[in-house]
């Protein structure tokens, strides 16, 4: 697309799509094939030379390695991130895992924060440790404590921006310095936010990773994962996972190309329904606390007015009382399901207590900062007045 000025929705149809498609078609082709030809040897010869000086652009010998239907996604999402370069994987954690172990060796080091990721948290700090490649946690939003955790052996600050399920709101432009004064790359999951709400590159952050199964797929119907960034670091990524294998399936890639093009539709619903819900519940009497970045009251508030186009549609929330409260209220709403996962257009209810750490003691969740009396809420595309209706007669049930 040649106007990089262009709306979000217009970007999100077109942005990284060629005009010319294989058979004049209008949608990206499926190219279902494990496997590619050649005409002879010295068609597959030239290939070779040109892979070794990594000038085979458009061209793969085996689905591993590559798919022109994922190179299509592909190109769409680094357009939406401003970026070099897009790496899809099979998963977002497949993304997330593959990055670490790509840029991760031995003897290195890595910086988590606390309100990641439950699963990224945990690879970091049980798997990469039996690899001989320790993790410090550090708490959200504390940069010195951040800048203090580095060490000589440190290549990765890693975290998310808005966090699951507290949304708290990394500093970017500060997140991104640090990491450069001290020569780590840094890494952010903005799978909450979306390119359309921010865009960590353009504070100077090394890398973006997506669960696109979550907002950018937006239908609950595909699994995928994308890195983003300059090609020097996402070809590391892709070099490795052409090796691990947990690549993307072309029929996943065109569903992720379909959810893409009503991006810009579905996130500004989400972003105006999610502010609306949660003002809604900061006033209600049997709500404690309502965790939002688009409200005054969220302690990241001014970082995401600075960095955020809209706040997003995930609202976690605190009920007066303890687990039974919380679960009363999920289970008398009748428009959310209750599910895991975020950012689809059916609206979402789960307990993070239950659904997420249901194996842990209630001393052991609390340590980690999950309340029994937690819920967290992905609001979908329904009517905004339904949604907040629906939660107010819930809320009557405690």
């Amino acid at each position: 697309m040649r106007d990089r000025k262009a709306s979000n929705s217009t970007r999100t149809v077109h942005a990284g799509a060629k005009r010319e498609k294989p058979n004049h078609a209008l949608t990206e082709s499926v190219v279902q094939s494990a496997t590619y030809t050649f005409v002879d040897t010295r068609d597959l010869c030239d290939f070779m030379d040109a892979a070794a000086l990594g000038r085979a652009q458009g061209r793969v010998e085996y689905g591993r390695y590559g798919n022109p239907t994922v190179a299509a996604a592909e190109s769409r999402l680094a357009a939406l991130e401003d970026a070099s370069d897009c790496v899809l994987c099979g998963s977002g954690m497949a993304a997330t895992t593959v990055t670490l172990l790509a840029l991760l060796g031995t003897g290195t080091h890595v910086v988590i924060t606390d309100d990641s990721y439950r699963r990224t948290r945990q690879f970091c700090q049980t798997f990469l440790n039996r690899f001989g490649v320790p993790c410090t946690v550090v708490p959200a939003g504390d940069y010195d404590a951040l800048e203090a955790a580095i060490q000589p052996e440190t290549k990765l600050l890693v975290s998310e921006s808005p966090t699951n399920p507290y949304l708290r709101c990394i500093d970017l432009e500060r997140f991104g310095q640090i990491g450069r004064h001290h020569k780590v790359t840094t890494i952010i999951d903005t799978t909450f936010a979306t390119p359309l709400n921010l865009r960590p590159l353009e504070y100077g952050i090394d890398l973006v990773v997506h669960s696109a199964t979550k907002y950018l797929g937006g239908h609950n119907d595909l699994m995928a994962g994308a890195v983003c960034g300059g090609e020097q670091l996402t070809g590391l990524v892709r070099q490795l996972l052409g090796v691990m294998g947990a690549v993307l399936a072309p029929q996943q890639a065109f569903l992720l190309i379909r959810g893409l093009k009503t991006l810009g539709l579905r996130i500004a619903r989400q972003n105006e329904s999610g502010q609306r819900v949660a003002e809604f519940l900061q006033e209600h009497p049997q709500v404690e606390r309502v965790w939002y970045p688009g409200l005054r009251s969220h302690p990241d508030h001014s970082i995401a007015r600075k960095q955020m186009v809209g706040y997003g549609g995930v609202v976690s929330f605190e009920v007066r009382g303890g687990l039974d409260d919380a679960s009363r209220v999920v289970d008398s709403v009748a428009i959310p399901y209750i599910a895991p996962s975020l950012g689809g257009v059916e609206t979402l209810i789960e307990q993070p207590a239950i659904m997420s750490y249901y194996e842990l003691e209630p001393e052991e969740r609390l340590s980690v900062g999950i309340k029994d009396n937690l819920i967290r809420m992905s609001i979908g595309i329904e009517d905004t007045d339904d949604i907040i209706s629906d939660l107010e007669q819930a809320l009557a049930e405690i």
